[in-house]
């Protein structure tokens, strides 16, 4: 069996970050619940990134933001920066300093788009598209080692729970 990297997502673990919330916000009239969940889904994201950028991504340099753009990219094809960005969840500048680096490696290409030329298309290199074809697969299976104590209907009922929360965030942005 391959060593695991386990250190913690912060200095303190997860049951005693929870027991200082509980004494700290004892006697609010809060959510609870509403806390722990969504607490519990940053503490989740934020481990799971620091697995995957120490496992699948440490020998890449790629950073978490430079695979998200370039998983963006991978999937949707040439596109161009500003709905690159969007379905990254960054910023267009930081976008920009992503893809200097990306460029660097020779993993994307930016070029102008051909029908408005103020606007900049992203498309990923051949070495960028073998690059995704490999890390892919690792990525996958440290996704599945992540999740591991979960059988296949706590894994389905999780990700419906969580794909409800984001299109409530989603339709609540759109109107």
């Amino acid at each position: 069996m391959r060593e695991r990297h386990t250190e913690m997502t912060g200095h303190h673990t997860l049951r005693s970050t929870e027991e200082a919330i509980g004494g700290r916000l004892d006697g609010f009239n809060l959510d609870f619940e509403a806390m722990w969940a969504v607490s519990n889904i940053y503490r989740a994201s934020a481990a799971i990134r620091n697995h995957l950028e120490q496992t699948v991504l440490r020998d890449t340099g790629l950073t978490w933001t430079g695979f998200v753009v370039m998983w963006v990219v991978w999937i949707w094809g040439e596109s161009e920066t500003r709905h690159v960005a969007a379905e990254a969840g960054i910023a267009k500048g930081t976008l920009t300093g992503v893809l200097k680096t990306l460029e660097s490696y020779r993993y994307v290409r930016r070029m102008p788009n051909p029908a408005d030329r103020r606007r900049v298309m992203v498309t990923l290199t051949p070495s960028g598209e073998r690059l995704m074809r490999t890390l892919f697969p690792q990525f996958n299976r440290e996704e599945a080692f992540v999740v591991k104590e979960l059988d296949s209907g706590r894994r389905r009922d999780l990700a419906a729970s969580l794909r409800l929360v984001v299109q409530h965030l989603e339709s609540v942005e759109r109107s």
